[in-house]
Order: C-alpha cells, then sequence, then structure tokens
C-alpha cells in the first residue's frame, strides 16, 4: 500500500505543563508571565501562524513529540510562556491543550484569536476544500501565477490527479487555480469533483433498525413470501431505510420498511448492534465497523447513536489492501492528506488526490476518511481504508477524538485524550 503522508506523525510524549497568569492581569486577559518571571509583551492577545501545517509540541523543548499541526494564516490564543532554549531562542507558547510553538515560528498579535469553529470549514457538501480533477489532456502546474504559460512548469499532472483549490486569480483573461500546496494550475483544465449527498442515520434509542440499499434497484415485495411480485417501483440506490418488522429465517429474511412493503435481508445492508469492545469504558464513544455488511455504526457506550455505509479493503486479512480486524485506537486525525496508489479499485484513472478530507489513522496507514471519487458504498472497494461520504467522514472526524482545535489541522491522542477506539470485525 503507497501513501504519502501530509504530515510526520511522532510517538507521544510526557504531559506538558502550562504556564502561569499573571497576578495582576485583568480578568479574560491574554496577559502572561514566564516561570521565572519575565514578562511577556502587554496586549499580545494571539499568535499567527506563518506557514502551512506548521507543527506543535507535546512540550516547550526542541525535540519534543508532535502534538499537532496548524493552519498556516490564522491566529492562535496564547494562554502560557515558558523561556526558550535549544531549538527555540525565544519564548516558548501554549496555543492550545498540551501545544507548544516556538515564538520564532510564529508572529505575536494584538489581535483576536480565531473563534471556536472558526476552521476547519463546515459546507454543505462535507468538503473543507474545492476538488478538482485534471482533465484528459493533462495539465501543468506552476511555482508563481506569474509564470503560468510564460515559463518552465513546476510539475506536469497526469489526467485524473486530484487537487485542492483554495484561490483563483486572473492573468490575461485566463484564470488559474492555486492547489492547497501552493501550485497554480490553469482552472481550463480542471473538472470539479461532485461530492455524494449521501449520509447515514442518527440511531434514536437502543435499538439498532436502521438499514440501507446499495443495489442499483432494490425489489420491493408486497409480502414477505418467496412466491411474491415486486412492486413496480423499486428502491434506488444509497436510501436509508427503517426496519419495522422482520420475519423469516436463513435466506429466506425479510424485513418490512413500509406499510405493505419488505425488502428481502439480503438484498439491503443492516448493521447488527454489537457490544463494546472489553477495552472500552464505561460510557466511552467508540466505532464499529462490520466487514460483512459494509456498514459503521458509532456507539457511546453500549448504545448506537449513528449509523452509515461504508466502503473497505478489498483484500483478504493479512494482505496490504485489506481493513485489518481487531481492535484499534486511532493514532492521528487530518483535515487533510496527500495520498497515492488510490483507496479505489479506479486507481487506473485517479492515481493520486491531494488533501483526501477527515483522515483518522488507526492501524499504522490504514484509517477513515472522506471520498469524492465514488459513492460505491456498501460494496468492498478499497485498497485497505475505510471509505466514508464526505458528510459521513466529516461527522465521525468531529465525533471522535482527540478534538480537533479551532485553526488546526491535525491533532495526536494524549493520555488525557486518546484515540477513540476502533473495532474491525
Amino acid at each position: 500500500m503507497s501513501r504519502r503522508f501530509a504530515r510526520a506523525a511522532l510517538a507521544l510524549a510526557a504531559l506538558s505543563t502550562p504556564g502561569r497568569a499573571s497576578a495582576d492581569a485583568p480578568e479574560g486577559s491574554m496577559r502572561w508571565v514566564q516561570t521565572g518571571g519575565v514578562p511577556f509583551p502587554a496586549g499580545v492577545k494571539s499568535v499567527l501562524i506563518t506557514r502551512d501545517d506548521q507543527p506543535l509540541a507535546r512540550e516547550p523543548r526542541g525535540d519534543a513529540a508532535r502534538r499537532g499541526s496548524a493552519l498556516g494564516g490564522v491566529a492562535l490564543p496564547v494562554y502560557g510562556v515558558r523561556p526558550g532554549g535549544v531549538g527555540c531562542p525565544g519564548r516558548w507558547l501554549l496555543v492550545g491543550p498540551q501545544a507548544w510553538l516556538c515564538q520564532n515560528q510564529a508572529q505575536l498579535s494584538a489581535g483576536e484569536p480565531l473563534a471556536p469553529g472558526g476552521w476547519p470549514p463546515r459546507p454543505p457538501d462535507g468538503l473543507p476544500f474545492r476538488y478538482y480533477f485534471v482533465g484528459k489532456g493533462g495539465t501543468q502546474a506552476y511555482a508563481r501565477v506569474e509564470f503560468a504559460d510564460d515559463a518552465a512548469p513546476e510539475r506536469e499532472l497526469e489526467p485524473g490527479f486530484a487537487l485542492a483549490i483554495v484561490e483563483e486569480r486572473t492573468k490575461g483573461g485566463q484564470s488559474y487555480g492555486r492547489s492547497r500546496r501552493g501550485l497554480w494550475v490553469p482552472m481550463r483544465d480542471l473538472l470539479p469533483a461532485r461530492a455524494t449527498s449521501f449520509r447515514g442515520e442518527a440511531v434514536e434509542g437502543d435499538k439498532l433498525d436502521v438499514a440501507f440499499t446499495y443495489l442499483d434497484k432494490t425489489p420491493v415485495y408486497p409480502r414477505p413470501e418467496p412466491s411474491a411480485r415486486p412492486t413496480a417501483a423499486p428502491l434506488k440506490r444509497l436510501r436509508s431505510l427503517r426496519v419495522l418488522e422482520e420475519t423469516g429465517r436463513g435466506g429466506g429474511v425479510y424485513y418490512r420498511v413500509g406499510e405493505g412493503e419488505w425488502v428481502r435481508a439480503a438484498d439491503v445492508r443492516r448493521p447488527l448492534k454489537a457490544p463494546p469492545p472489553a477495552d472500552a469504558l464505561p460510557g466511552e464513544k467508540w466505532v464499529d465497523v462490520e466487514l460483512a455488511t459494509q456498514t459503521l455504526v458509532a456507539y457511546e457506550g453500549p448504545r448506537p447513536v449513528y449509523a452509515t455505509l461504508v466502503s473497505t479493503g478489498r483484500g483478504a486479512q493479512g494482505t496490504d489492501t485489506a481493513t485489518p480486524r481487531g481492535v484499534h485506537r486511532v493514532w492521528v486525525k487530518l483535515v487533510s492528506s496527500t495520498m497515492d496508489n488510490l483507496e479505489d479499485e479506479d486507481a487506473a484513472s485517479h492515481y493520486a488526490i491531494e488533501d483526501v478530507p477527515y483522515v483518522q489513522f488507526f492501524a499504522k496507514a490504514v484509517g477513515f476518511h472522506g471520498t469524492f471519487w465514488h459513492d460505491g458504498f456498501g460494496r468492498v472497494r478499497s485498497h485497505g481504508c475505510v471509505n466514508l461520504s464526505p458528510l459521513d467522514a466529516q461527522w465521525l472526524f468531529d465525533f471522535t477524538g482527540p478534538r480537533l482545535p479551532a485553526g488546526w489541522t491535525g491533532v495526536l491522542p494524549t493520555e488525557f485524550e486518546p484515540g477513540v477506539l476502533v473495532r474491525v470485525r
């Protein structure tokens, strides 16, 4: 399995200690002092991140393990300071929960920090960026928009390459888009990606009574009998159903999904309720992936709260393209990550995608992520990862721990906020 990580994730380290507020600082201010009593500049309310995916450390040390990463251009709050040292000639700034940044890696600011929920965005289609595919003629990417079509390109992008466009400018009557990786591409060579509107269902109560269609046309029967003929109106693919009644056994099980409307259990995907893993604490959140039904259910303790369809790895257990069974924990969460040798059987036409959205790795390079290049959920399809619709990936990203603070692009767990439990069965 070949993937390139957008950010390096390091081993967990010891917990850091926050700074101490100045005794004479007014309530609600951001005025802090160092442990040694050296005052922090008055009036500073935030720190402006000057590079994208700026690493944040677990401790105020140059060799500390990674805690997460921050988005370039955002203002993060300053909660405390520590003296600099080896690897940091200035002060260490506490900019989030157990998250330290050397002062010379950012700019002090009197402006207000980014408000909670200010980033990443939450668009209605579930995609944090605007995504495009390179058309069949390929295209060229340039380091600066001034060079576009007038100088040697930085890269050649083949058909099927996908990228996130975060800015557009016009030059000579032509429109050019800047990718999140800083390259400028002619918009005339790009085709917009269209995300599916499919999303899972919230589960009410303790009963897991939801099912999903995954066939192009799911037959509906007037009664639960093998001799019954289907009605004239089959159900379309990727539709949520409430199971009102179940009857039959073996291969002849039927679900009633409406008045006089029955579907065969073999024609739909219905997740089975499962007890929490043995490692789960009482009431702890966890996620269940059922390979047989290609479904995912999010739980709080024994109670299911959300269910949806997924696409898992198509390989046999033990191979590189399988979604590995067992109990895991999410070890890093990334708003986006670049992947090649794509998580899909159509890798020949889509060989690489930049900024795949809402990635949560739980078994080395296997994890959850949003998928906008196919909508074949409910079927085995990927090269190992658990593919979700963008809306489901966004929901799951918000549901699981560790929480991503506003303005961060990635976060690693801590002792106080471990990664969510994931069981694949």
